[in-house]
């Protein structure tokens, strides 16, 4: 077919987008509300895998070149078929030469989908069709269709028998009732309890930053149990790095976002509660200005709810039969919902190294914490040790391990792996894990080019400053803002601090694409601030910024909340058709930074991304003792420094006190 008007960002999906790449920043992707796309395949005879069309507030106007059929569902409520109405959910014919404009998702409703019989064949890259825009792949060259476009169809040969949807598609209004599940994190230890029921009764609204990545919501702030995020950030938000589940809520400073399909994988803000995922669809409708209220729901309750959505996928034509014939579709009985917001679940391990808990993140997630919540590469080497033995153990239902800084995220299959039967795995998992204090790690020292105070990190301060929040203390200059929160004489020594630092990578795909969080090994190197509030809508591509305690190099331009120092040059490089894989990084490399001006940065980026010239990389080890042996040998030094860092960090919050 031929794209005669591509609509507002119509893009190639499919159902589940890519999976096993969790762990280094590439988000699934796929259609976002999976259940209108699953229901459009299913009509055209497709098998769930087909790929088809997402369109945002306007869809796309398409000429077919062969006799075929379509079937349009979302918030496609005006679309047309050479001048006469489609309806949602009809299967319908058309003719070569026929013009299908989808028209637009005028409301209620955000996004329209379209399946054709044989789905869209553009090729799989890591293993989906889907399109992931931020990181420039899948689909049709990785980026939103134009006009011009000629798209390839699939073969139409043993296609299911097709099936009129439209009774069962799902209603689409202006007030959404999503229902969740409560925690990974929540009161007493980051909300009050009052807190954590005012996010529940609030009737909050979509703001109209709201996009493929997340959705904010507009409504109060929330009252939270605690003054900061200690090492993590000045913001009671603020935790240690830890991967977000899809559809959980985390509080990006005071706002509300729901992590979307092409969402960040790992993160500093905690997450109260996550959304089930059959509910999830109702985000990709929510339109900015509606209202959404947060509904809780107990385990049992959101396993029957998915339940009950997996029948009907499975089976359409019974529940469409069940749906003209009067009788609703059974439901299982369920028991009366908890009020508790935050529960734990498998265990808790008291443990001399480290005390465990493990709790679900949403209905097919869960996450291991260990630790008390502050900085200890002690833990950061346990957790690395247990997902290790996890992969190891190559257990049947494991979809996706994601390493935090004291943290571990653990995605299921649930119909092959109850979270419940995961927690006990992971108990005899974690009873065996050796002593880290032991372990010694064959790594990389990698050298990076960095260009500090580029032009492109300020235009970022600047446009924040401009458009976000004027009134920011880390406005107009993160440097100077980190410099005062930090107690240092001058504004170099933020980058003679970065000179002469050694950065150890404990995570990968911090904001996406291979972009690694790091840790200076020596703590007099370990300058702390908190993250903005709000997040930035934009960051230039490989700037370095810090956040907390830790650094991170930006995978690809998009949203973020770390103070900007400088730019490098890219961590992720993919080059279709190869089998290198594209994330150049590691977890546990040794990071060293060498200053560069803006020109030469210029070159260098151009030469890694063209594939002239990679990273300076030499091999390594590492080890705790390393670490030990530091503080032993300056622990004066590092007493005072910290002493010195948290007068400044006191100061700097009363500032804003006043």
């Amino acid at each position: 077919m031929e794209v005669l008007a591509p609509g507002t960002q119509t893009t190639v999906q499919d159902l589940t987008g890519r999976g096993g790449m969790w762990d280094v920043g590439v988000p699934p992707s796929g259609a976002w509300d999976d259940l209108s796309f699953a229901l459009a395949n299913a009509a055209v005879g497709n098998p769930p895998e087909a790929a088809g069309l997402e369109a945002v507030a306007t869809g796309p106007v398409l000429r077919f070149e062969r006799r075929t059929t379509v079937c349009l569902t979302g918030a496609a409520h005006r679309a047309t078929v050479d001048g006469r109405p489609l309806r949602p959910g009809i299967l319908t014919p058309v003719a070569p030469g026929s013009v299908v404009d989808v028209g637009p998702c005028s409301g209620p409703g955000m996004r329209a989908y379209l399946a054709v019989a044989g789905g869209i064949r553009v090729p799989e890259v890591f293993g989906s069709r889907a399109t992931f825009l931020l990181g420039g792949f899948g689909g049709l060259d990785g980026r939103a269709l134009a006009a011009g476009d000629r798209l390839p169809l699939g073969r139409t040969e043993n296609l299911a028998a097709p099936l009129d949807v439209a009774p069962v598609l799902p209603a689409m209004t202006g007030e959404w009732a999503v229902r969740v599940l409560a925690g990974p994190h929540g009161a007493p230890e980051y909300l009050t309890e009052d807190g954590a029921l005012e996010l529940l009764e609030t009737p909050w609204t979509v703001d109209h930053r709201a996009d493929r990545t997340g959705v904010r919501l507009n409504g109060p702030t929330p009252r939270w149990s605690r003054r900061d995020g200690g090492e993590a950030g000045l913001h009671p938000s603020n935790i240690h790095d830890s991967a977000y589940p899809v559809g959980g809520i985390m509080l990006s400073g005071d706002t509300p976002v729901v992590v979307g399909p092409d969402g960040p994988s790992l993160g500093g803000f905690v997450v109260p509660f996550t959304v089930i995922r059959a509910d999830r669809w109702k985000l990709a409708q929510a339109r900015p200005g509606d209202a959404v209220r947060l509904v809780l729901v107990s385990p049992e309750e959101a396993e029957a709810i998915n339940a009950e959505r997996a029948a009907l996928l499975a089976d359409p034509r019974a529940a469409v039969a069940a749906e003209f014939a009067g009788t609703p579709a059974p439901v299982p009985a369920l028991p009366a919902p908890r009020t508790d917001l935050l529960r734990e679940h498998g265990f808790l391990r008291q443990r001399a190294d480290p005390a465990v808990v493990m709790r679900r993140a949403g209905d097919h997630h869960l996450l291991v914490e260990a630790g008390p919540a502050v900085l200890d590469l002690h833990v950061r080497v346990w957790v690395h040790l247990l997902a290790e033995a996890l992969r190891a153990s190559a257990t049947d239902g494991v979809t996706e391990i994601v390493e935090g800084v004291r943290s571990l995220l653990v995605q299921v299959d649930p119909d092959r792996l109850p979270v419940t039967r995961l927690a006990g795995l992971l108990d005899e998992l974690a009873g065996a894990v050796p002593d880290p204090a032991g372990a010694t790690l064959d790594v990389r020292e990698v050298t990076l080019p960095i260009a500090f105070d580029h032009p492109a990190a300020h235009e970022a301060m600047a446009r924040y400053t401009r458009s976000v929040r004027p009134d920011a203390p880390w406005c107009p200059d993160n440097v100077e803002f980190i410099r005062r929160i930090n107690d240092l004489p001058e504004r170099d020594d933020v980058f003679r601090i970065l000179r002469e630092a050694t950065y150890l990578v404990i995570g990968l795909g911090d904001v996406y694409l291979g972009a690694p969080v790091a840790l200076p090994v020596d703590p007099r190197h370990r300058l702390v601030t908190t993250k903005y509030n709000p997040a930035r809508t934009w960051t230039p591509q490989n700037a370095v910024g810090i956040g907390g305690a830790y650094l991170c190099v930006y995978g690809m331009e998009g949203p973020g909340g770390y103070q900007l120092v400088g730019r490098t040059v890219p961590v992720w490089r993919h080059v279709p058709g190869s089998d290198e894989r594209p994330w150049l990084l590691r977890q546990f490399d040794r990071l060293r930074f060498t200053p560069v001006t803006a020109e030469e940065l210029a070159d260098l980026r151009a030469d890694v991304k063209a594939g002239r010239s990679t990273l300076d990389t030499r091999p390594a080890r590492f080890s705790l003792s390393e670490v030990d042996e530091l503080e032993s040998k300056h622990r004066e030094e590092i007493a005072l420094f910290r002493k010195r860092r948290q007068a400044a960090f006191d100061a700097e919050r009363e500032r804003w006190a006043r």
